[in-house]
């Protein structure tokens, strides 16, 4: 059964899209369970007869809420990257776009934390594949061995994780400042390494990675 018929102004004044940015900000704020139709209604100072004119349910709102965080934390992160040639620059770019938004990585733990829910497990996981084969095709690109480019994709991508939680948990940790640059730049110069070019005179063995200084 639906709910109240929308009033026309609710049909004009709001999307759908609208509505699972709504979610998505509830759910950065309080997790999964904070995506509930009236308190997100009188957040958007509409009745909740304009969600009924999108929605089927909460579920449906869900579904569009997943939708759009996977297209933003897929498709439009790499789009901001852009045609960058240079996989180095590119890996920075990647970086620098994962860890510009405190909500964005609030968001990802918090589906994190739900992804008991299949549909949520599907979605993260999704989610954490195109990262890695998009971080994975970076580094080979620099030139790396195919096992040394998921050693160094696999251990950026931790990283980064890793960087969501200390945020999250003691966001004091990493200041957003001057500090917090000089971290990205700390991080930025121990993930990228640059493989050396041999020569006929350099033995393979000794053909190790140095690490890149940040200009």
């Amino acid at each position: 059964m639906h709910g109240p018929s929308p009033q026309p102004s609710d049909r004009q004044s709001l999307s759908a899209d609208d509505w699972a940015t709504a979610a998505l900000d509830a759910m950065a704020a309080g997790g999964l369970g904070a995506v509930a139709i009236e308190p997100l209604a009188r957040q958007l100072g509409v009745t909740k007869g304009s969600f009924y004119w999108h929605f089927a349910n909460r579920d449906a709102l869900i579904e569009a809420a997943l939708e759009r965080w996977e297209r933003e934390e897929t498709d439009d992160i790499m789009a901001r990257v852009g045609d960058e040639q240079d996989p180095y620059e590119r890996i920075v770019r990647v970086f620098k776009a994962a860890n510009a938004s405190y909500r964005s990585g609030r968001l990802y733990l918090a589906l994190a934390a739900a992804s008991d829910r299949p549909s949520i497990q599907q979605v993260v996981r999704r989610v954490s594949e195109r990262r890695l084969s998009f971080l994975l095709d970076c580094y080979r690109a620099l030139g790396l061995s195919e096992a040394d480019a998921r050693r160094w994709s696999t251990f950026a991508y931790a990283t980064f994780m890793g960087n969501l939680q200390i945020r999250r948990d003691v966001p004091e940790a990493i200041p957003e400042n001057q500090q917090f640059n000089d971290y990205l730049r700390l991080m930025i110069q121990t993930l990228i390494p640059r493989v050396r070019e041999e020569t006929p005179h350099t033995p393979a063995a000794e053909s190790d990675t140095t690490l890149r200084a940040v200009g």
